[in-house]
């Protein structure tokens, strides 16, 4: 696929914040995407926002799309029996004969588990500490058992916490729902959901059947320093500090606490040729003061 030409038509098996993000850069290619929700409401609101989007229990308007798609996007996270995107989708894929150029499944960081601080990357032996972590590690190798056994161009993209736009440090501060997570010695990375995207695209325009790809910023950092930094860039008293294990901290925020590690974005520079338009979290947060005022 062309690094200029976007594909005829998207499918994004997920009409969520990073499915949104990943339809309207197709937009603004000048190609099309649908979007899939099990929910009458959400489709109806992704229709208000000028997508268009099906239910992905409708076998029919499944097959259409499917049968029409040359790229296909899962981020719809995984359930208790595995991925619900493969669930429907490798039946459908069976049923119409197609072969889409490429196939995306959007995993996360969550399946290297905790490294003590230590480096982690793609070929690393998985190690998953949470069930969501467990349940993504089930999902990868489906997927990739799935596109061998059919002879599909399946990638892997393992995300960090992702931010942009009203959803950020910044945004957490302004509504007085920010806290200090102390853990000591505990750190990660992020990735700004525009360069998640771009990373998408770029690996569209070079698939390599079966590989994965860590996409993320260059600097892991505690959440405590990019909080207190977010606090005095805005001009905000500190938020108060609470230790990670407080029963105040909800369990998908304690959940990023589990582990500990550095994440390295080598694979995908090396063969994707991608770079993060916000390499650090400083400048992510600064693009999005400037979007802000």
């Amino acid at each position: 696929m062309s690094a200029d030409a976007p594909p005829s038509l998207m499918l994004v098996f997920g009409g969520g914040w990073l499915g949104q993000a990943a339809a309207r850069e197709f937009l603004r290619r000048g190609g099309a995407a649908v979007l899939t929700s099990r929910d009458p409401q959400t489709r109806r609101a992704l229709a208000a926002n000028g997508f268009d989007a099906i239910d992905p229990d409708d076998a029919t308007a499944l097959d259409r799309i499917v049968g029409a798609a040359s790229a296909v996007l899962i981020t719809a996270p995984p359930e208790a029996d595995g991925c619900p995107g493969l669930k429907r989708l490798g039946p459908a894929i069976t049923r119409v004969g197609a072969f889409p150029d490429w196939i995306g499944y959007v995993s996360s960081t969550a399946v290297y588990g905790d490294r003590d601080g230590g480096w982690a990357f793609e070929d690393d032996a998985l190690n998953a500490a949470s069930l969501e972590g467990a349940r993504r590690v089930r999902a990868e190798r489906d997927w990739l058992d799935a596109g061998q056994g059919m002879g599909l161009t399946v990638q892997l993209f393992r995300l960090p916490a992702l931010y942009g736009p009203g959803r950020s440090p910044l945004d957490r501060l302004r509504d007085g729902t920010a806290r200090l997570v102390s853990k000591p010695g505990q750190v990660f990375n992020r990735v700004h959901v525009d360069d998640v995207v771009s990373g998408l695209f770029a690996s569209m325009a070079r698939p390599r059947p079966g590989a994965a790809y860590t996409l993320c910023d260059d600097e892991p950092a505690p959440a405590d320093e990019v909080m207190a930094w977010a606090a005095k860039r805005l001009g905000l008293p500190r938020p108060p500090e609470v230790d990670w294990r407080d029963p105040s901290v909800s369990e998908g925020m304690r959940r990023f606490y589990l582990d500990s590690k550095r994440l390295s974005n080598a694979r995908a520079k090396a063969e994707l040729g991608w770079r993060p338009k916000y390499p650090t979290w400083r400048e992510g947060l600064e693009a999005l003061l400037v979007l802000q005022t």
